[in-house]
């Protein structure tokens, strides 16, 4: 443990006196409380906002009974428990919180999960398996991810069971003697009781971390369970209440303009792309044969060593992104690949945060998921065309920084393209597809409108490269004047991180 954690575990003593309730007390309370908790569940419905809830503790504290008790009181229709135990075979071939994602509530619903993503990182920090290091690192993500989905309009709520070490030894020993509980004692939770001191001083440290005004967390007395169950339920009525009142006094955005920066009065990154770049003749035919050839050989190999990559695919309208995923496709064995098309979220994507849609695609061990367009319209189309307010596409930089970092540090290969042609070029190819029968679906007064923003995009651009290319997943800027050129270079720089990734 690092210097001065024991006197973190004084956070618990305020929950360490064993109070108790007396059970007229306790029925006139519970009364109360079921009839404001289903009041208060309505509104949050009726406000759209979804709720997050982890219930977390020692074992014996009695979250499970909490739990129920919760369920009981409120509207089950719009309730998902969620028992986040040893991840599945599946989960394990994804980045941590991929299992976390997939089951985030949608607006107006209620999404409960028994142990959350604490759990994991406690025990392994408290049993020696996790360093301190990588402990505090974990806390400082797991508080950056909770902001991020209360800045998206979630009420988070955390409650920490708490038993004195005897309590929790005689709370054992009596579950042990009596089967017909329902509640049965493991070997490995018998295990954990004998490191009670090391998780309790884990506990309070990740809870110090972690304990912000967007996501508190709440700390249970369960010597008593009438009074557990009073306090657990009054602190829950208490959060839907603050989240209630916090939605209906907030402020209204009325425009996502973007305040000057200092691209306004400098060079785009973008007009230091050579667009004369070319492949002339035969040696197209011959280039892009001998990248596809190494793509597809990188593919198998990476199939084999369980590594995944994720290929995303930005740029201008008629750039050439489909063209140029059909001559990267042509290069893999089609069980391999999965090409994923972005257009506008569908209402149950438009309940959830942004990132949802994307994390429900990650692809599993060994296969590859190629984006014609990303999370990255957040801060392209939706901050242009105005769809997504300032302070939301604003802070989305540094959200889309955190996806990225998550997905790499699992072992993905992320590459990031930009195909980028002049203004010029764009032009020719518009009045080329109006002109061709066959490729006139192609051409949509959307692309003329998104055209006539030209520079409001540009600039968009810029800053998206410059607060999303990280060492990690840096941004390929290709030019794609000529698609011939492009094609190749897009071919050969996948090939590139794939075969990295194999040798690493």
């Amino acid at each position: 443990m690092g210097q001065g954690s024991e006197n973190l575990a004084h956070i618990f003593h305020k929950v360490e006196t064993q109070q108790c309730l007396a059970k007229d007390e306790y029925k006139a309370s519970i009364k109360e409380l079921r009839l404001n908790l289903l009041q208060l569940q309505a509104q949050a419905r009726e406000l759209s906002i979804p709720v997050v809830i982890l219930i977390v503790g020692l074992d014996g504290s009695g979250r499970g009974d909490a739990l129920n008790l919760m369920a009981e009181f409120l509207d089950p229709r719009h309730i998902n428990t969620h028992n986040l135990w040893s991840p599945t075979d599946e989960e394990l071939q994804r980045p941590l919180f991929w299992r976390y994602w997939r089951a985030m509530p949608a607006t107006g619903e209620i999404g409960v999960f028994f142990n959350g993503w604490y759990r994991d990182p406690f025990y392994e920090n408290a049993l020696g398996s996790m360093g301190d290091e990588d402990f505090e690192r974990k806390m400082r993500s797991i508080s950056r991810f909770e902001k991020m989905l209360v800045d998206d309009g979630a009420l988070v709520l955390k409650f920490w069971f708490h038993l004195t070490a005897k309590a929790q030894r005689e709370r054992i020993r009596t579950y042990r003697k009596n089967p017909g509980s329902g509640f049965i004692v493991t070997r490995e939770e018998i295990e954990r009781v004998e490191h009670y001191s090391q998780l309790v001083l884990t506990a309070a440290r990740g809870i110090t971390v972690t304990n912000t005004t967007e996501a508190p967390w709440f700390l249970i007395d369960s010597y008593d369970r009438r009074f557990r169950d009073v306090q657990f339920l009054q602190n829950l009525a208490e959060g839907f209440r603050q989240a209630i009142e916090k939605k209906q006094s907030a402020p209204v955005h009325t425009t996502s303009t973007a305040p000057l920066s200092h691209w306004e009065n400098t060079a785009s990154i973008l007009d230091a792309v050579d667009l004369e770049r070319s492949v002339e003749g035969n040696g197209y035919a011959k280039q892009l044969k001998a990248q596809q050839k190494r793509l597809g050989t990188a593919a198998w190999k990476a199939l084999e060593q369980g590594i995944s990559s994720i290929i995303i695919f930005e740029g201008w309208d008629a750039a050439g992104k489909g063209g140029t995923i059909r001559r990267m496709v042509q290069a893999m064995d089609a069980r391999l690949y999965k090409v994923i098309s972005v257009a506008a979220p569908t209402d149950e994507e438009k309940k959830h945060h942004y990132l949802w849609r994307f994390w429900r695609h990650v692809p599993r061990a060994g296969f590859v998921t190629i984006y014609d367009r990303s999370w990255y319209g957040r801060v392209l189309v939706e901050r242009v065309e105005e769809l997504a307010q300032f302070h939301e596409w604003n802070r989305a930089y540094q959200e889309i920084n955190d996806f990225e970092y998550q997905l790499v540090r699992h072992g993905i290969v992320v590459v990031k393209f930009w195909l980028h042609i002049s203004h010029e070029e764009q032009l020719q190819r518009f009045r080329h597809r109006q002109e061709t029968p066959w490729k006139q679906h192609k051409i949509t007064e959307e692309d003329w409108r998104n055209r006539d923003k030209w520079d409001q995009y540009k600039r968009a651009v810029d800053d998206m490269v410059a607060k999303t290319s990280t060492t990690l997943a840096p941004w390929h800027i290709i030019p794609a004047n000529s698609k011939r050129s492009a094609r190749v270079e897009v071919i050969r720089t996948v090939s590139d991180a794939l075969e990295v990734a194999i040798r690493k």
